[in-house]
């Protein structure tokens, strides 16, 4: 009888570790699942690629903290496999392997039309970008208590967000004067 007995108080714990091992299986896939992002691309995607892994091995442009994690965009060519994918890469980067694991890719948010070439960047030698005023666009009188101040509505070359701003006519004429003639 104590063998029975024993068999049975056996198997009801086995059962009971069973059922915490599955709990303690859910509950670690259920904080994987929050943090996995599914990535599926297609042929002809913009994609951004990882370039930590290799921060010792090749330098992109700046060392130490400004160094860039993402370099990009590049295009997909192909699927290789269910996981992987190949990228046209310039000829820059040529002595890299063009294929690519999902995590090293991050799909391309950034509008084609808003990408300004770097040919047309023009910076000064403290490194400072340089905007260029293009032409007025419009004037206006914005009244101050005791005084009335005349604003010009002035339109940027390559300035990131709006292309116009508004500013004193005394400071642009003082800055471009080529604008008012």
């Amino acid at each position: 009888m104590g063998n029975k007995a024993a068999v049975i108080d056996m198997s009801e714990k086995l059962r009971v570790i069973k059922a915490r091992m599955k709990a303690a299986q859910d509950r670690q896939k259920s904080y994987a699942d929050k943090c996995r992002r599914l990535t599926d691309f297609d042929v002809g995607d913009q994609v951004l690629l990882n370039v930590s892994p290799w921060k010792g091995i090749i330098r992109f442009r700046k060392r130490g903290k400004l160094s860039p994690r993402y370099i990009g965009p590049f295009q997909i060519k192909a699927r290789a496999g269910k996981v992987a994918y190949r990228l046209d890469l310039p000829e820059e980067l040529n002595g890299i392997h063009a294929t690519f694991h999902v995590p090293h890719l991050r799909k391309c948010l950034a509008e084609e039309q808003a990408h300004v070439p770097l040919d047309d960047i023009e910076v000064d030698d403290r490194l400072n970008y340089i905007e260029e005023p293009v032409a007025i666009v419009d004037t206006k009188e914005k009244q101050l208590r005791n005084k009335t101040v005349r604003q010009v509505r002035v339109q940027w070359k390559h300035r990131k967000g709006s292309d116009t701003t508004w500013e004193t006519e005394d400071k642009m004429r003082k800055l471009y004067p080529q604008l008012f003639e």
